[in-house]
């Protein structure tokens, strides 16, 4: 996997025990076109600090122009903010 870190637009549910579970993204392309990605399955889940900052980082698993592709999505804590960190 190469790392992109490419911030995204996300929807995502918490549950009522505050666990964060992604949904679907968007980014944009290099012709500033957006592209949607539904997430058909997270395949990990772990925390780890990045340069002192806690985040969330799910393995996540979408069927992109009819093939399974394999990514990751990182969920910083603090800031609320999430990034599409490998592809």
């Amino acid at each position: 996997m190469k790392i992109i870190n490419v911030p995204v637009e996300m929807i995502a549910w918490f549950t009522d025990a505050g666990d964060v579970r992604p949904f679907r993204f968007r980014i944009k392309d290099e012709q500033r076109a957006n592209i949607v990605f539904k997430i058909d399955r997270i395949v990990t889940k772990s925390e780890e600090k990045f340069a002192g900052n806690r985040m969330m980082v799910f393995r996540c698993q979408s069927l992109v122009a009819g093939q399974e592709k394999i990514y990751e999505l990182k969920y910083e804590i603090s800031t609320c903010k999430w990034v599409l960190w490998k592809i």
